[in-house]
């Protein structure tokens, strides 16, 4: 498939750079990196099943919100013990 996409000039540039860096001519180099793009799961994808659990939850937003705050607090204050014992 023949494809023509329209670069602005500073992103043109970039790729031209990273093709020759990786020693390839730029339509190779771009048709690679749409394969890998394309070939890769989406964020919708990747964070379904994580959405659907928290649906099925039935925990509202603040809840959750409330949730990951003391998620985040407790792995900080892990580290910081961590830190300490090897100090």
């Amino acid at each position: 498939m023949a494809l023509n996409i329209a670069l602005p000039p500073d992103t043109e540039a970039r790729l031209r750079e990273r093709a020759e860096a990786q020693g390839e001519d730029v339509a190779s180099y771009a048709a690679r990196l749409l394969r890998e793009a394309v070939a890769s799961p989406s964020i919708d994808d990747l964070l379904a099943p994580f959405r659907r659990q928290v649906d099925e939850s039935g925990m509202t937003n603040e809840q959750l919100d409330e949730f990951y705050d003391d998620l985040r607090e407790k792995a900080f204050h892990d580290r910081k013990t961590k830190k300490a014992h090897l100090a």
